[in-house]
């Protein structure tokens, strides 16, 4: 199972509309899927180069370690040897903040990960978690 493009569509439009909803910076916001192949990626005007690697990131490391960002970045501050280990084995593509949230359906699948990178971490969730919801799916940030 995988997020659809459809899906990842409605995700994406309804988190930059959170996002300027709530006066957010500009956001770069990034959807993978399962192998973490992209599904999506949009990034607004004005928002700096590094955002959609960073989004990216995001995802990747919530699928790859099975955790959102939340969770993983708390992992972090008590394990930052493993952190940094993971990170390493993942070519450094791991970004541990918050941000990057699992995109399950209603039965627990995973279809993949949503990363937002623009604003402040817990902001960049905020953006996510209302996106995640407006496709009807639930989200895991721990």
């Amino acid at each position: 199972m995988s997020v659809t493009l459809d899906q990842a569509r409605i995700i994406s439009e309804a988190t930059l509309a959170k996002a300027r909803e709530l006066g957010l910076k500009p956001i770069s916001v990034v959807i993978m899927d399962p192998r973490t192949s992209l599904v999506a990626c949009l990034s607004e005007e004005g928002v700096s180069q590094m955002r959609w690697r960073i989004a990216q990131g995001k995802a990747n490391a919530a699928i790859k370690l099975g955790l959102g960002t939340r969770a993983l970045m708390a992992r972090a501050e008590q394990q930052a040897y493993f952190i940094q280990a993971m990170n390493g084995l993942a070519d450094g593509e791991f970004v541990p903040v918050p941000g990057g949230v699992l995109i399950r359906d209603a039965d627990g699948n995973l279809l993949g990960a949503i990363g937002i990178s623009g604003d402040t971490s817990d902001n960049d969730e905020a953006a996510a978690l209302a996106g995640i919801a407006a496709a009807g799916l639930v989200a895991e940030t721990g």
